[in-house]
């Protein structure tokens, strides 16, 4: 997310960025450690406002966040919104449960998780496989995505919908680098000034 943190500083935004132990931690204790980090680093953080653009499982430990904090909205880049099909394929192989952890298998089942805070954008990827998501190549290729959906080779496009979305974009990007692809800057920051994205 470095590009998109520099690309929002320079429309003149103050960001705040953290990485977090997914490998180790299930999602409430992710998010809770997230929450104090933020409060931590950010001592006006409860005034707010806050606006959060995520990515991938940065969308769904933002939702576990939701309440947390006084966000002002925010724009999800391929959130497995309604839980992940390749996770439910591929948990319990001793591999993924090894390389994923507790919110890896978390991640297979959306049904509880609380919703967003308000207005929220998604934006969904389409490109797979790609050469930069060697995920892809190994989803692809096994057959491990549902067949005939549109993905990005992680995350297909129907498990990143999520009701009450104020609006809602795909763009031919990989999982991975979908935050670089220049429409998703520009609709980022249309979003933060308008609460919808730009009409192209």
């Amino acid at each position: 997310m470095a590009g998109m943190r520099r690309h929002l500083e320079r429309q003149g935004y103050r960001t705040w960025a953290e990485t977090y132990p997914s490998r180790r931690e299930p999602l409430a204790t992710l998010a809770e450690g997230l929450a104090a980090h933020l409060r931590r680093d950010l001592p006006d953080a409860d005034a707010g406002p806050l606006f959060a653009v995520t990515h991938s499982l940065g969308g769904i430990m933002l939702r576990h966040l939701a309440t947390a904090l006084p966000w002002t909205g925010a724009v999800m880049l391929a959130p497995p919104n309604t839980g992940s099909a390749l996770a439910r394929r591929l948990a319990g192989h001793p591999l993924y449960d090894w390389f994923y952890g507790p919110s890896g298998r978390q991640v297979a089942d959306g049904d509880a998780w609380p919703a967003p805070p308000t207005p929220f954008g998604i934006i969904a990827g389409t490109r797979c496989p790609s050469a930069g998501n060697p995920v892809s190549w190994v989803a692809h290729g096994l057959g491990l995505l549902p067949a005939g959906e549109p993905s990005d080779g992680t995350v297909t496009v129907a498990e990143t919908r999520l009701p009450g979305a104020a609006d809602f974009r795909t763009v031919d990007a990989s999982h991975t680098w979908i935050m670089d692809h220049p429409d998703v800057r520009r609709w980022v920051v249309g979003f933060l000034e308008q609460g919808r994205f730009p009409v192209p």
